[in-house]
């Protein structure tokens, strides 16, 4: 259990988007991958209402356009289908026609609204979906043995290696609401998003803008504030489907128990973030940085970015080198208001820079810290009360090769 304000987070073992109440999913494979699931689903029993962020990338994907039009029309979404391996991005008009085209079968297969479909794909960039395998999919999704929440989240991996999934519970209006979720995200992640899916389900009872403005709020704090590379995809999206399927209250700002609900949905995003973060291309350490004493958010929160996407602080890690010039460097380079002669850094608990010079410390003792596989770098700018925290991972020599044989 987590404490939560005066409520409790449950945190569900083997917790996923199935968990809370009225939805299921599954996976199975099509042939557009060689061996490996690559056609995944998500259905609510009902419409369930629905928000979205989206990439920043100028080039947005056919599958991330259809789906935004379909949201605006009455925030609603059934179902979510997901293709890897094939992104169906710039593909021009024949990409349009074939998101379109497998919303549309999608619909009749699962006999719902067609607006009530999101589709989403991932994979290669360039390449025309391929509808044969698209159609196979979407002709099994009524098949029982393909319904499985592990089947789904393995169906929408890339070059993850693992899958990401949670669940939690929260006790609202004494109905226990239920927030589950699924991601993918391993290479191409930077803060705005990058080549990363992600998709959360919950039981509760709220409205869209509540809604909208809660993804929002989290997805800065969270999704936005993860990289591994500092490259930014065209596919990438955060969908949030709320059925109501339980008693509470609807939830909105005036709710007396809103900023549980909150509070609960930013853990399970959170913890969505740190797994994309630690599994990024071959990484070996997820690296968190927090940032205190900023005099703005955005100081904060910018800090921690330049500090997390900096290639030479990520190298450092992976070699567990305690150079922490390297992170001070970064701090400088933000372009935020940060007073040299007020930073201080630690590596966990080892002090390295104090007030803007440096501190005498073990570098046996500093190596030895860096080989964990998670790592804490700490940065007070000692000018205000605003804080960030950023999580990424070490940068290696797999990453390279990973990365050059993409496509071969």
């Amino acid at each position: 259990m987590v404490a939560v304000t005066d409520k409790e987070i449950h945190i569900i073992k083997n917790g996923n988007v199935t968990s809370p109440h009225g939805f299921s999913a599954g996976g199975l494979h099509t042939g557009i991958r060689k061996t490996k699931l690559d056609f995944g689903w998500i259905h609510s029993d009902n419409p369930a209402t629905v928000a979205g962020v989206y990439t920043l990338n100028t080039f947005q994907a056919a599958p991330l356009k259809v789906t935004k039009e379909s949201i605006e029309k009455d925030n609603k979404i059934q179902t979510v289908v997901v293709n890897s391996g094939v992104a169906n991005s710039c593909t021009g008009k024949q990409g349009m026609s074939d998101a379109l085209e497998m919303q549309k079968l999608t619909a009749d297969k699962m006999n719902v609204s067609t607006d009530h479909v999101a589709v989403a794909s991932t994979g290669l960039i360039g390449v025309p979906l391929p509808m044969d395998n698209i159609r196979t999919g979407i002709e099994a999704m009524t098949n029982r043995e393909h319904y499985s929440p592990a089947n789904f989240a393995t169906a929408i991996l890339t070059t993850d290696t693992v899958t990401k999934h949670m669940a939690v519970q929260i006790e609202i209006d004494g109905e226990t609401i239920t927030i589950g979720g699924a991601a993918k995200g391993s290479g191409m992640i930077d803060p705005n998003m990058a080549t990363m899916l992600s998709f959360i389900t919950t039981d509760a009872v709220i409205d869209h803008e509540s809604l909208q403005k809660a993804l929002k709020h989290t997805t800065n704090q969270t999704f936005n504030m993860i990289t591994v590379d500092g490259d930014s995809s065209t596919n990438d999206m955060v969908l949030v489907m709320a059925n109501g399927q339980q008693n509470n209250s609807v939830l909105n700002e005036s709710h007396p128990q809103w900023n549980d609900f909150l509070q609960a949905f930013q853990y399970v995003c959170e913890g969505l973030s740190k797994q994309i973060a630690r599994d990024g291309e071959g990484a070996t350490k997820l690296i968190e940085v927090n940032v205190t004493g900023a005099a703005s958010n955005e100081t904060a929160s910018q800090v921690a970015k330049a500090v997390i996407s900096s290639s030479l602080v990520k190298t450092a890690i992976y070699g567990s080198d305690p150079n922490w010039g390297r992170i001070i460097t970064a701090v400088g380079y933000s372009e935020q208001p940060v007073d040299p002669d007020k930073v201080s850094v630690s590596l966990g608990e080892i002090a390295v820079v104090e007030s803007g010079l440096p501190v005498d410390f073990d570098e046996n003792e500093g190596k030895q810290y860096l080989e964990n596989e998670t790592v804490k770098l700490n940065v007070d700018l000692q000018d205000g009360p605003y804080e960030a925290t950023a999580w990424g991972c070490d940068l290696t020599y797999d990453y390279v090769k990973i990365n050059a044989s993409y496509r071969t």
